[in-house]
């Protein structure tokens, strides 16, 4: 059935309960899971402000931390796990390695909605809609 499932986590405490849920998904299948994290670069805030070498690797470093981080509970579940820090449009990012990498699944949290994102969508959202693979979106209470 699946054989590779994505899950796409920020580090946040919001993000914990879909790498939860993508690890409990995973774990029963025996698949290899990705897990993705991704600096983003081409939102306004960060375009008009720019940011300097050691502030992107300052992100990028946080980003390994991060995927290591799932990729160690994958292996304490007995699975494979591979980490990966991308850098541009988050959604963009998510869907792209997702198609090129053969997932079977994304598996992501459903953040909460500020006042931009309520006329523009969440990263989820957006992921949902661009992507053929299909995607999970983890909210509060899940479990």
């Amino acid at each position: 059935m699946y054989e590779n499932i994505l899950i796409a986590t920020d580090g946040s405490e919001k993000s914990e309960e879909s790498v939860s849920e993508g690890l409990d998904l995973s774990e029963p299948l025996g698949v290899h899971v990705h897990a993705m994290y991704v600096v983003e670069t081409e939102a306004t805030y960060i375009l008009t402000v720019g940011l300097g070498d050691d502030k992107m690797e300052e992100y990028e470093e946080y980003g390994e931390e991060v995927v290591t981080d799932v990729v160690d509970r994958a292996a304490d579940r007995g699975l494979d796990g591979t980490g990966v820090v991308r850098t541009g449009n988050v959604a963009t990012e998510i869907v792209e390695y997702a198609e090129n990498n053969d997932m079977d699944l994304i598996v992501m949290g459903k953040q909460g909605r500020g006042a931009i994102n309520k006329y523009i969508g969440s990263t989820a959202e957006k992921v949902a809609r661009m992507s053929d693979v299909p995607v999970t979106i983890v909210g509060a209470g899940a479990k």
